[in-house]
């Protein structure tokens, strides 16, 4: 395979023209990408840096793309699934171009795939900072019995409790760039930012439980974050709010509704294979050093 193999543009247009039907053919694997893309589409960046002039390829065949990549703002190259030798074309094309992205996101074996190939390339040590299981929901099944309560749509009025239940969250997961931006006033430009959320309440009307959900792209919603304060967990909310906002997802007609969850987490993991989420991917996350000697 040649690394001219990849037709690369910055025009955003053409890649979905080329690449968008493919895209939307795997929309469950490729969540993330119809996400970033349509952030792009819609002038959305990021609150925290943002330097790089996106950058958008597809691996092209007589019968059609069979892979896509994408450069975000911030430096942050997202994969479809390639072979070891698509990827290391794609690192001699880019490497080729004096592109120099910050970070690689992929299956796990796409992104480790292409960490290795960009090494040997480049040099840069490839540290991983990302590993999350992906799931995909198969039947829904609701808890039962349910929490006392019901779900409730956030609204404007909650805009305050929303951004200081996802800096919670954040603090959580030790998520700091989405911290520094929350406390800096840049909630709208968090990943969080667009997202749609779903209270469970109390019988007195308190949240106890939040979940959110992007808008649905390609036939996909993907639920992101869920979060239960601390004091309140292990006692059936984070499932009922799930199970709410995954079936206001289907309701709407989403044919893949789908979430990460942490390897490390077995709680959170347990509970959305009990709500019919069944697992269909591992992905992992890399950062690149650009410091370290060749060969590390």
């Amino acid at each position: 395979m040649r690394a001219d193999d990849w037709h690369l543009t910055g025009d955003l247009d053409d890649f979905l023209t080329r690449a968008g039907d493919f895209l939307r053919s795997r929309p469950a694997l490729h969540n993330t990408a119809l996400t970033d893309l349509e952030k792009l589409r819609a002038g959305l960046t990021p609150a925290q840096g943002g330097t790089d002039a996106p950058l958008f390829g597809v691996l092209e065949t007589e019968g059609g793309p069979r892979a896509a990549c994408y450069r975000t703002p911030r430096g942050r190259l997202g994969l479809t699934p390639l072979s070891g030798e698509q990827a290391a074309a794609l690192a001699a094309r880019l490497a080729g171009l004096g592109h120099l992205p910050a970070q690689v996101i992929a299956d796990h074996e796409t992104a480790t795939a292409f960490a290795e190939a960009w090494r040997r390339r480049t040099g840069a040590a490839p540290v991983p900072f990302w590993r999350t299981h992906l799931y995909r929901l198969g039947t829904l099944t609701p808890p039962r019995p349910a929490p006392e309560g019901r779900g409730r749509v956030a609204g404007e009025g909650d805009r305050g409790h929303v951004v200081r239940w996802c800096r919670e969250f954040c603090v959580d997961v030790r998520e700091q760039a989405s911290i520094d931006a929350i406390d800096a006033g840049s909630f709208a430009g968090t990943r969080f930012g667009d997202k749609h959320f779903t209270y469970w309440e109390s019988p007195d009307g308190l949240p106890v439980s939040m979940a959110g959900s992007t808008t649905m792209v390609g036939g996909m919603v993907r639920v992101d974050p869920v979060y239960t304060p601390a004091a309140l967990r292990g006692r059936g909310y984070a499932g009922a709010v799930t199970a709410e906002v995954s079936s206001a997802a289907l309701a709407a007609g989403a044919t893949d509704v789908v979430l990460y969850a942490d390897p490390a987490n077995p709680t959170s993991n347990a509970l959305y294979q009990r709500l019919g989420y069944v697992r269909i991917a591992d992905f992992t996350g890399y950062a690149f050093s650009y410091d370290a000697p060749m060969g590390l």
